[in-house]
């Protein structure tokens, strides 16, 4: 006889159900007639743990097909026998009428001791065998527990998601996965069809502010309809996406935009709210040695060191930005574009040895930044551009950025930041910010283990590169060590050739 585990994945689109099984069935198990003290007590631990995940059946069902939604209820829940409704029920403490016998009505009725404690051992213990998913080796029920539980606070988090707008085609897969609500998720190119999905499922669309279909704002408040944006995380990929690699992070906020200094954002409540579990602070101190041993930044990881090109003096670091950029455009505090970056830190690092890194992205030729760098070479003393910004931000004293997430990662480096822009990170007693303060909402000093929780651990969503499953950052930060070349496609190709005609052109016109 087979039958199907209660504690299994959800269906992740697009996913084969072997690759997110986190369970397997065995043999049928005779019930248990007797347990040992230990024994009665992991069932019990076991119970708990499930109870507070809230996991088991179809649990990422929403509304009445999830069996959650009456495990809790104080009335008598009528079940037949092998219904694992009655047996969630049980656990959540709920009287359970069993109608019918079954494989969890014969124990229960039985009338020996610990009846749900035999039932939750012979049937989630004895008759299932357990995998991690990410790297299919076995593991005891309780990591299938903690798995299954960190799948449903992703996809609770993505309830009430019904369209995604302005998400290119090569990016859908893993975004629609990271987004995924338990149901399936529309993919709309206008405006129009947006707010139309949305308002037939009275639903939320997610959009990719920069890629927005027009209008969009406009016809959806017209409807009443909620729009959210979504941005890359930042542990985003080995590679590019201007050269069309996807992303294997993600944020979606439903507060705001944690580019946007004028107005709240989830991040920056989160950053603003105390943490004291020190399970998490612990966490994200492991996670940043982590990502600072692999030399990971935001496209990249591994790389040459960077040779310290003079000795006895300071040594700057200025990153470019893409300048039309929703970030700078938002955040920018007045400066007028890279060169007059570099300028104003020369201006406040007179003696100090100076060097400037574009963009990748503008380097590449897709985007809007380019200095010269006979210009840049005014102010700055040095350009680099094919050394990794880990190994820079390992080598320098100081980093000068307008609104770069560079100044981030050369905080967990602990490497000191100048903030000429506005970023998220700028306000909490971690940087020197010499633009305009951000009004009264960031005067909380804050650890750098507890802005790491919230801004890698807390806020984004993210997918393991080879199985494509929702995963933890510290699954990411593994496969990118791991692999710190990118895998290239025909469209990768194809986006790096046209990156190089733009550069041509625009070294042949001027600036781009």
């Amino acid at each position: 006889m087979t039958f199907t585990p209660v504690l299994r994945s959800p269906p992740f689109p697009g996913i084969p159900a072997a690759t997110a099984a986190v369970s397997r069935p065995v043999t049928t198990p005779s019930p248990r007639i007797a347990l040992s003290p230990a024994e009665v007590e992991r069932a019990r631990l076991i119970v708990e743990q499930i109870v507070d995940a809230r996991i088991g059946g179809d649990f990422w069902k929403g509304g009445k097909a999830d069996p959650w939604q009456v495990a809790g209820r104080d009335d008598a829940f009528a079940a037949s026998g092998d219904d694992e409704r009655g047996l969630i029920a049980w656990m959540a403490g709920a009287d359970v009428d069993w109608r019918s016998g079954g494989r969890f009505a014969d124990i229960a009725r039985d009338g020996r001791p610990d009846p749900l404690e035999r039932a939750v051992t012979t049937w989630l213990v004895d008759a299932a065998s357990y995998r991690d998913p990410y790297s299919g080796r076995p593991v005891p029920v309780e990591a299938a527990i903690e798995q299954l539980g960190f799948w449903r606070q992703a996809i609770d988090r993505n309830r009430g998601l019904a369209v995604a707008a302005g998400i290119a085609r090569w990016k859908r897969r893993e975004v629609e996965v990271m987004l995924w609500p338990g149901e399936p998720l529309y993919f709309a190119r206008t405006a129009e069809e947006a707010v139309r999905n949305a308002r037939a499922s009275q639903g939320v669309i997610a959009v990719w502010p920069s890629k927005a279909p027009r209008g969009l704002d406009a016809e959806a408040a017209a409807h009443g309809v909620t729009v959210h944006p979504v941005e890359d995380g930042f542990l985003r990929s080995t590679g590019l996406g201007s050269d069309c690699h996807p992303p294997h992070s993600i944020i979606l906020d439903r507060s705001g935009l944690h580019l946007d200094p004028s107005r709240p954002s989830d991040l920056e409540t989160l950053i603003a709210t105390p943490i004291d579990n020190p399970v998490l602070i612990a966490r994200a101190e492991r996670l940043m040695r982590d990502v600072v041993d692999a030399g990971i930044s935001k496209y990249a990881s591994g790389g040459r060191p960077f040779d310290r090109p003079v000795q006895g003096r300071r040594l700057v670091l200025v990153t470019g930005q893409v300048e039309d950029d929703l970030s700078v455009q938002l955040g920018g505090a007045g400066v007028k574009g890279n060169l007059d970056l570099i300028r104003r830190a020369r201006a406040a690092e007179p003696d100090a040895y100076l060097i400037f890194k574009p963009h990748p992205d503008v380097d590449a030729g897709h985007r809007r930044g380019r200095v010269a760098d006979a210009d840049a070479l005014r102010y700055a003393d040095q350009v680099v551009r094919d050394v990794p910004m880990a190994s820079l931000l390992d080598s320098v004293d100081a980093v000068h950025v307008l609104t770069s997430l560079a100044g981030f990662e050369a905080l967990i480096r602990g490497c000191e930041v100048v903030t000429h822009g506005q970023p998220f990170y700028a306000g909490w007693g971690l940087t020197r910010d010499l633009a305009p303060p951000i009004e009264r909402r960031r005067g909380r000093n804050v650890t750098k283990a507890q802005i790491v929780a919230a801004t890698l651990i807390l806020y984004p969503h993210y997918l393991d590169p080879v199985t494509k499953l929702p995963c933890p950052p510290e699954i990411l930060v593994e496969r990118l060590a791991a692999q710190p070349v990118p895998q290239e496609t025909l469209l990768t190709r194809f986006r790096r050739l046209q990156g190089r005609l733009r550069r041509g052109l625009a070294g042949a016109g001027g600036k781009a």
